[in-house]
């Protein structure tokens, strides 16, 4: 699943930097050529649809997904156990349920053979496809988490539960923060408590 996450991470980076590099070719060709490359936005829109979907699958690893947590801290230990327990199916449950319409959208796609109302007329069959399977990818990772998360709530390991699937809190992004800094170099180990630049 680490190496899914990567390349997911990696298409999603990469297709917002062709992206932007598309972008600037066309507004130099715009300004200096007076020419169009005809099919920008369009390119926009498909990438950010991919895009998109693979970013759900990252932030649900992550963790990164909004919550509302103004009250869940000052839940019962047992409470926010129960309400992590429920979270995580029903996004996967989210997640299932918008893949089946966009697969269903692409069966109508194919079958009409629709393309776009652009200049490039695009088949929208291949957008769609790439679309479906970054969704794909999304229920993918929802559904090995929710089984992961079973086990460790079958296993009794509460203070795992509310851990790893309770919402980030302040301390959470935190230690993030220093443990990326002290990977950097920025800070030394016990950065947290004082611990000065190297």
């Amino acid at each position: 699943m680490q190496r899914l996450e990567r390349l997911s991470a990696w298409v999603f980076g990469l297709s917002f930097l062709f992206l932007a590099l598309a972008v600037a070719v066309e507004t130099v060709m715009r300004k200096v050529f007076n020419k169009s490359l005809q099919g920008v936005d369009e390119l926009g829109g498909y990438v950010l649809a991919v895009g998109a979907a693979l970013s759900f699958a990252i932030a649900l690893r992550e963790r990164t997904h909004i919550r509302i947590d103004v009250v869940h801290e000052r839940l019962p230990k047992a409470l926010r156990v129960l309400l992590n327990a429920l979270a995580l199916p029903s996004l996967t449950a989210c997640a299932a349920a918008i893949a089946y319409m966009a697969w269903f959208a692409l069966g109508d796609t194919i079958q009409f053979n629709a393309t776009a109302q652009t200049p490039w007329a695009t088949p929208l069959r291949y957008p769609q496809t790439a679309w479906v399977m970054a969704l794909c990818v999304f229920v993918l990772f929802a559904l090995v988490e929710t089984v992961v998360m079973l086990f460790t709530l079958l296993t009794g390991r509460f203070a795992d539960m509310d851990r790893r699937y309770g919402p980030r809190g302040a301390k959470d992004e935190l230690d993030e923060e220093l443990a990326d800094l002290k990977a950097r170099g920025v800070v030394e180990v016990g950065g947290a408590n004082g611990g000065g630049r190297s």
